[in-house]
């Protein structure tokens, strides 16, 4: 027994014994990380699944939310410019039930003057050099081009007979 009480006893023993238990405690707490991590990796990838099928669910639905609320602000944006434009017009409507403007707006586009007044017709020097041609129907009254229009109708049935 002295052998056996000197033994547990020993620096060996002892060391060995230290030994065995920190491989216990080393082994113990790889198999729990070991476990923690399979029951972690597991419930993360449950999470990444689920979150995909949310993001895959829910991408139509808020794509066509975006695309709505853009339309819906298009359309603020055009019936506003239609309520301006309407406005617009209800201004120049009332503007053209005025005698006077009426008569300044005949006098301006048809150059028409009153009785006993006399018209003249400016031209200015920089634009009399400008030719017939390159003038265009832009810058002459309609009724011009209208009676140039008849003139040439006029020419053209005139030259078959």
């Amino acid at each position: 027994m002295a052998v056996k009480d000197r033994d547990r006893f020993s620096t060996t023993t002892r060391i060995r014994a230290l030994g065995e238990q920190t491989a216990a405690r080393v082994y113990r707490s790889q198999t729990k990380r070991q476990a923690r991590r399979s029951r972690l990796t597991g419930r993360a990838a449950l999470l990444v699944m689920v979150i995909c099928s949310l993001v895959v669910v829910l991408a139509y639905p808020i794509r066509q939310y975006v695309a709505q609320r853009a339309e819906i602000a298009d359309l603020q944006r055009e019936k506003q410019q239609a309520r301006q434009r309407v406005e617009d017009l209800r201004d120049l409507k009332a503007r053209w039930q005025d005698d006077a403007y009426a008569e300044q707006q005949i006098r301006l586009r048809l150059h028409y003057v009153m009785p006993g007044e006399t018209g003249f017709v400016v031209i200015d020097p920089g634009t009399a050099k400008q030719s017939r041609a390159g003038l265009g129907a832009a810058g002459r009254p309609w009724y011009r081009t209208v009676w140039d229009g008849v003139d040439k109708a006029d020419a053209a049935t005139s030259h078959h007979q």
